[in-house]
This record gives structure tokens, sequence and C-alpha cells, in this order.
């Protein structure tokens, strides 16, 4: 078994509690030995980061930032349903980046969360992802993230 929780705690890393739905939703679901998480927003304390369209009002080094913090709150979810060491790996990422018009670095947003995973999991957090650019997002959040897990 991989101690991920002890990863963290070497890279400094504190998960957040986990995020309060905003809508009729779980924050995560297992099936089998999948833990699918639902879309995860920048929320720090239950309050959004930031506001707004990446390449608009929100440049996109902050929007990765961000992602990272989306990418935290899934890592949070996963941890409160199965506990962070049943995770074999990341499977899949995907990413909304809410765009203005003509921005077209929706991969280097998602990329926040993508080296967050990299970093906590090594070759387990390599995954398969999506980086969508959306006209808009909840409560005008700039980017979203969700996530499949492999777990024990």
């Amino acid at each position: 078994m991989t101690d991920w929780t002890a990863r963290l705690a070497e890279l400094r890393i504190e998960l957040p509690a986990v995020a309060a739905p905003v809508a009729a939703y779980v924050p995560a679901v297992r099936t089998g030995n999948l833990v699918y998480t639902s879309g995860q927003l920048p929320f720090i304390d239950g309050e959004l980061q930031l506001t707004g369209k990446v390449g608009g009002a929100v440049a996109a080094d902050f929007a990765k930032v961000a992602a990272r913090t989306c990418a935290l709150n899934a890592l949070a979810a996963i941890d409160a349903l199965v506990g962070l060491d049943s995770v074999v790996r990341i499977v899949k990422v995907v990413g909304f980046v809410a765009s203005a018009e003509g921005f077209t670095g929706q991969p280097g947003v998602i990329n926040g969360a993508s080296e967050l995973f990299a970093e906590v999991f090594g070759d387990a957090g390599v995954h398969a992802r999506s980086a969508v650019g959306v006209a808009e997002l909840p409560l005008n959040a700039p980017v979203e993230v969700e996530v499949i897990a492999e777990v024990r």
C-alpha cells in the first residue's frame, strides 16, 4: 500500500476540508474500484479564490493556480470517501476553463491540476485528460476540475 498521506506531508501540502456542494450532488462517489469526483471549484475556506473569465479578467497564471486548488479539493473529496492511501492511480482529469473570447490556453491552465497529481503520485498521477473552454461556469468560477481515480 502506498502512503500518499506521507507524501503530502513531505511536500508540505495540507488537504482542505471537503468543499460543500453548491447544488444537489455529493462531492464524490465510488463504483467498483473507481472514484468519480464532482466538478471541484477553486474554493478556499468556503470562498471562491477568484472569479471571471480566463484571458479576460483572470490571467492564465492565476487560473493555473486555481486549477491546482480545484485538484486539492478533488483529493479532499477522495480522501473523505475512501482515504487517500487507497488511491492506485489518477485515471482521468477533466478541466473546464471559463474562457474569454479568443482564449486558447486551456491546456496550460489545467496543467495546474495535472502537475499537482504528478507531484503527489509520481507515475501513478499521470493521467488521461481533457481541457475544455466553456462560456460560463457555476458562480462565475474561472476553472472547474473533475477526477476519476482508481482505488483499492
